[in-house]
């Protein structure tokens, strides 16, 4: 951390032009970070190679596969089935929007355009061959799409893991942001963008909208500036992107003037607003007479889209505790051998809109555990409504096991297949540790989760301030596609067993 206790306030250098267009060879084209080129040309390589290797799948598969070519030469089908196809999947990507930067490495958009591109190349397709009359077998056909789309997303997540682990380790392939706004602004936004070293996001100095006085005598993780030329800091400390924080925003003309100062620079601008809790689909921006409005909207919590996630939740519990059986057999016979009492433990929650329930969990506690909680509630290792000890010793060394694994909280299917919980949602929280009066309350508005934001974001390292706010953003912005990137999430996080215990 930096002290920040006197300062030498320079005088602002003028900018570099007040939005007049400069002649086109004049303007710099590339961007100052570039890490996205070299990761958009392997994409390209992964997803032409999983468009050819579903074409050379299917063709092997089915006997059928050069139906609608038998009067054509045979190179003229694996020229379609090797080249033209893997070539118009990497088009119609391209079209998609697929490899912008914007969408690359963060976030389930870039999975939802590759789906939206498999759609495109179906139906291009099948326009094609009516238009051709061209006879094609359909189940080569299906197979070779389908598993296109399912290898393209395998490598695009493959290739994301890739990404956010040079990110993590090296310190690569991200963005070096200069922070612009009110010290507080600057150091919220500090905090939620450094949170996952993965995100790429690098804040190397804060600029202070309103003077040195603010952060006088304050202790700061970066360098902090004011009265500065901000494209002039940005290129002086290496940074690539210029994030503007808060109220700064709001600034009538600051933010516009700022923007055409950037022009030809290759220095990224992004808005940090106020509205940190919700997420991009429920913002829109609405220009009215030249001003641009955000509008936000309500969150979902009722309609199609709810109903669907509880069915999903109901046929996944139902198969899960079908082909899950074996495994709690293996696991009930191992606690009753490691303490005798009952396999599970059951205790009463709080779940959706208040009403409470009796959750399901293997027994990974000493029978007497409740009469020996009172002698260790002052050694509790975590704030808010929750006790946690990393080394609790009411915990018998199979039940230390399930708890690392999360083994332990599979019996939970039971209730999602009742309807008491979800696969995803806010943690259900004992009934008797807690009166969830204000802001807490809000998180009954949905049915609580066998994972959800806060186990994928730390589990239990996080403070009880987090953990509440992590859920707040569920409720407020949870959808289909984030509950299945939670998911995905949850498989990494159990497997190295983060913040379980």
């Amino acid at each position: 951390m930096r002290h920040v206790d006197s300062f030498e306030i320079q005088p602002p250098t003028p900018p570099s032009h007040n939005g007049v267009p400069r002649l086109a060879w004049a303007r710099a084209r590339r961007r100052v970070s570039r890490w996205h080129r070299p990761y958009i040309a392997i994409l390209l390589l992964l997803d032409f190679g999983a468009a050819a290797l579903a074409s050379f799948l299917a063709v092997q598969i089915f006997e059928q596969a050069d139906s609608g070519f038998k009067n054509s030469p045979q190179a003229w089908f694996y020229t379609v089935a090797f080249l033209l196809l893997p070539l118009g999947w990497v088009l119609i990507l391209w079209g998609n929007r697929t490899y912008d930067r914007r969408y690359l490495g963060l976030g389930p958009d870039e999975y939802k355009r590759v789906i939206r591109s498999g759609v495109a190349v179906a139906a291009t397709v099948s326009f094609l061959a009516f238009a051709t009359v061209t006879s094609l077998s359909r189940w080569t056909v299906g197979f070779a799409l389908l598993g296109a789309m399912l290898l393209i997303l395998l490598g695009r997540m493959i290739a994301r893991a890739g990404l956010h682990t040079l990110r993590r380790r090296a310190g690569h392939a991200g963005h070096r942001m200069v922070l612009v706004g009110t010290l507080p602004e600057c150091l919220e936004v500090f905090t939620t963008v450094t949170r996952h070293p993965g995100v790429g996001l690098v804040p190397v100095a804060i600029h202070l909208t309103d003077g040195y006085a603010a952060a006088r005598g304050m202790e700061t993780p970066v360098p902090v500036y004011a009265g500065r030329d901000v494209l002039a800091l940005v290129r002086e400390v290496g940074g690539d992107t210029i994030a503007v924080c808060g109220s700064a925003s709001a600034e009538p003309g600051e933010l516009r003037r700022l923007a055409w100062q950037l022009e030809g620079s290759g220095v990224d601008l992004v808005v940090a607003p106020q509205l940190t809790d919700i997420a991009g689909p429920r913002v829109h921006i609405r220009p009215i007479e030249g001003l641009p409005l955000l509008h936000v909207e309500e969150p979902t919590l009722s309609g199609p889209a709810l109903l669907l996630k509880s069915l999903m939740d109901r046929v996944a519990a139902g198969l899960g505790l079908l082909l899950l059986s074996p495994l709690f057999a293996a696991v009930a016979l191992a606690i009753r051998i490691s303490d005798p009492g009952p396999v599970f433990f059951r205790q009463p929650r709080v779940g959706h809109e208040g009403r409470t329930f009796r959750v399901w969990k293997f027994r990974t506690m000493y029978v007497d555990a409740e009469e020996r909680l009172a002698g260790l509630v002052d050694q509790n290792e975590t704030d808010g409504m929750l006790f946690k000890m990393k080394q609790d010793p009411r915990v018998f060394p199979v039940g230390r096991f399930l708890r690392a694994s999360s083994l332990d909280e599979l019996p939970q299917l039971i209730n999602v297949l009742w309807g008491e919980m979800s696969l995803v949602g806010p943690r259900p929280l004992p009934a008797d540790d807690g009166d969830f009066l204000g802001d807490v309350r809000r998180r009954l508005l949905v049915r609580p989760g066998m994972t959800g934001l806060w186990q994928v974001s730390g589990r239990s390292d996080l403070s009880w301030d987090e953990a509440v706010r992590l859920d707040l953003y569920y409720v407020d912005n949870w959808s289909l596609a984030y509950d299945l990137s939670i998911l995905w999430r949850t498989v990494g996080v159990v497997l190295a067993r983060k913040g379980a215990y």
